[in-house]
């Protein structure tokens, strides 16, 4: 069975004041530590990069050891991930498609293997991990108005592996419907087809904020000698 990854890095960092995903840690920008995970995996055979041409020529891929081909993004994620399905060729059972978060730079190449075992099985699976703090809703001024019940409650997180034949046909009705879907696991939720979650045991941050960049740079070091 065939793995593509699909990673998006085509947002403009609204919230960050600056372009996140080239931001320097531990010696290279976040998005490279991204593509370099999925490079380094022996179960993904070719990379799809959402970019910008400007931010893919910044980045240092002449040692990619897999194809990588490059394709603008839309205005939103589902637009970015629509335009990676589109030069797609191969789009069977036979072939999966790992989609992640290119400002999610501390994932494993375990828990991609983990994951795509899991979505082999099921035909869609995604990394994630159970909520274990207490959650409350509040209001619009931040008082609180009730409890939450955190039991069965997930955080979403990428990558989220899907047969590519599966993922092409939510796509189709993600966009002839006009849905506005935030990940992918929402997109096949649309065409009743559940996915797997795999618990992710290492941590696989989100960078969105400025001291995001400083807990990064403090996890990811270790994290990265620990695969060596």
């Amino acid at each position: 069975m065939k793995l593509v990854a699909m990673i998006v890095a085509a947002g403009n960092s609204q919230r960050m004041g600056f372009d996140k995903l080239m931001a320097p840690l531990a010696g290279r920008p976040v998005l490279q530590h991204s593509i370099e995970a999925f490079l380094q995996c022996d179960d993904v055979t070719e990379v799809i990069l959402v970019c910008p041409e400007e931010r893919f020529t910044q980045l240092d891929l002449e040692f990619a050891n897999k194809i990588i081909r490059r394709v603008d993004g839309g205005t939103d994620r589902h637009d970015s991930v629509a335009e990676g399905l589109a030069i797609l060729a191969e789009k069977d059972a036979e072939t999966f498609i790992a989609v992640h978060d290119g400002a999610r730079p501390m994932i494993s190449v375990a828990q991609i293997s983990r994951v795509f075992h899991a979505a082999k099985e099921s035909g869609c699976a995604a990394s994630a991990r159970p909520v274990t703090e207490t959650v409350k809703r509040a209001n619009q001024d931040g008082e609180v108005t009730e409890s939450v019940d955190r039991d069965n409650l997930w955080l979403m997180e990428t990558p989220q592996i899907f047969r590519s034949d599966l993922l092409s046909d939510a796509y189709r009705q993600v966009l002839q419907n006009g849905e506005r879907v935030t990940d992918e696991v929402s997109a096949l939720q649309l065409i009743g087809h559940s996915t797997k979650l795999v618990i992710n045991p290492d941590p696989n941050l989100k960078i969105t904020y400025p001291h995001d960049l400083d807990l990064a740079e403090k996890l990811i070091t270790p994290s990265r000698e620990a695969l060596t």
